[in-house]
């Protein structure tokens, strides 16, 4: 078999399986956030849906909401060092900037998704 028709049998294979796995996983299959940084910003941005009353009352004095503090998830940093990770909960300590400002806020969040999807923002301040 000649070398043209092996790459066009290649070729001709990788479509029919791009086609294939677009077709299973849909979106899915461009959601590249395989480190853990990434994953961690996604799963914050698709579920940090609630604050605490003090962490409510800590945005408030700070002329922030709670949408501002989600959609600047993708230019945060993720403080791995100081995130807790227990039995049944995750706290995440996450640093931002919102407005020219430096934030350092912390996230709770349940390991068992079936449990509670939910993340809670726990406290943010000023850096």
């Amino acid at each position: 078999m000649e070398l043209s028709r092996r790459i066009k049998l290649y070729v001709f294979g990788v479509v029919i399986g791009g086609v294939a796995a677009w077709a299973i996983y849909g979106k899915k299959l461009t959601n590249t956030a395989w480190m853990p940084e990434a994953r961690v910003k996604l799963r914050l941005s698709s579920t940090l849906v609630k604050a605490t009353p003090s962490a409510q009352q800590q945005l408030d004095a700070l002329s922030l909401d709670l949408l501002s503090v989600r959609l600047a998830l993708d230019s945060s940093q993720v403080d791995f060092k100081a995130s807790t990770r227990t039995d049944d909960s995750l706290f995440y300590v996450v640093h931002t900037t919102l407005d020219g400002r430096s934030y350092t806020y912390g996230c709770a969040a349940l390991r068992d998704y079936v449990v509670d999807s939910t993340a809670t923002l726990t406290r943010i301040a000023v850096r």
